[in-house]
């Protein structure tokens, strides 16, 4: 089987907007190359560490590559027309650099090499490390390993919105509380709040590859008595008061739901926020002060934001 690798050089504030696209055209398989990720988790004092990965020459001087692998098809060349109208598009909402998309295809064994040569267990914060499925790790006693297969479904753990996440539930959680994850994705934060004394997760996400790739990720980590997987937009139609309601999103979507977001979380629990770029700090915050949050802490990576909001 063929496949074609899109790549799209842009931004590091563009990389969640681009991925999204490219899952939307069907991607499986998502990289992303930035040489300032690269230098930071190599660094001995910075969570994250990868290994046999490529060398620093293989990233871009400057901005980001986000690679993503798709099935050639008939169509093929529709698909890309009309997608690269859609990376241009994003010029009225971000910087997205130069924008320029690049096709290369490959066959399925390079395009299975391609991606997972990129995924190495990722110590993610102090006790929590990500393990993708098909690597040999040997944790350390310390340490509470997440297997992962992120699938089709965004979310590997090791991108800064998500680090930032986990580690803001690692602070706020305790054993016993009840969290909902909105937008799960490949179901990372849900396992990593059920690993870490959660009572109850619910995992909610509005595409149907997701709801599939979380439910068997959270299987796979014994953690189905905890986590309910189930199709969600946002938060409409929940009830029921929780400790933490966490999102790892993008801004402008965050944004939707800080009212329903005000109703879920009990007094004294906590709303935390990912995913968010350095420019859209401000206007987040005063929406979620706007409904009621107090700002507990603020919480940065490279060019990214986490924002946890306390309710009482």
């Amino acid at each position: 089987m063929k496949w074609s690798e899109i790549c799209v050089h842009t931004t590091q504030q563009a990389v969640e907007a681009v991925s999204n696209l490219l899952h939307e055209v069907g991607a499986q398989g998502i990289v992303i190359e930035d040489v300032e990720d690269y230098d930071q988790m190599m660094a001995e004092d910075h969570f994250g560490e990868i290994w046999d990965v490529s060398g620093r020459e293989s990233y871009p001087t400057s901005g980001v590559y986000v690679k993503a692998y798709v099935p050639a098809s008939g169509d093929f060349q529709d698909t890309l027309a009309a997608f690269k109208k859609e990376v241009d598009g994003l010029r009225h909402m971000l910087d997205i650099g130069t924008g320029e998309v690049t096709v290369v295809e490959m066959d399925e064994e390079d395009w299975a090499h391609s991606w997972k040569q990129y995924y190495k267990p990722v110590k993610i914060s102090q006790h929590l490390t990500i393990v993708p499925l098909w690597e040999d790790y040997e944790p350390q006693p310390e340490e509470n390993v997440i297997l992962l297969d992120p699938g089709m479904a965004f979310g590997t753990g090791t991108h800064p919105t998500t680090m930032l996440c986990i580690q803001a539930i690692e602070n706020y959680i305790e054993p016993g509380d009840r969290l909902i994850d909105v937008g799960t994705g490949s179901g990372v934060l849900a396992i990593a709040a059920a690993k870490l004394g959660a009572e109850r997760v619910e995992a909610l996400d509005l595409d149907a590859v997701a709801v599939e790739s979380a439910r068997q990720n959270v299987e796979t980590n014994d953690a189905q008595d905890v986590v309910d997987v189930k199709t969600g937009d946002l938060l409409k139609g929940m009830t029921g008061e929780y400790d933490l309601v966490v999102a790892n999103i993008l801004a402008d979507v965050i944004m939707l739901f800080i009212d329903d977001a005000y109703a879920r979380v009990k007094s004294g629990g906590y709303f935390i926020t990912s995913g968010i770029i350095g420019q859209k700090r401000a206007e987040v915050t005063a929406a979620l002060e706007a409904a009621g949050f107090t700002i507990e802490e603020t919480r940065v990576m490279e060019d990214w934001v986490a924002i946890i909001a306390k309710k009482g």
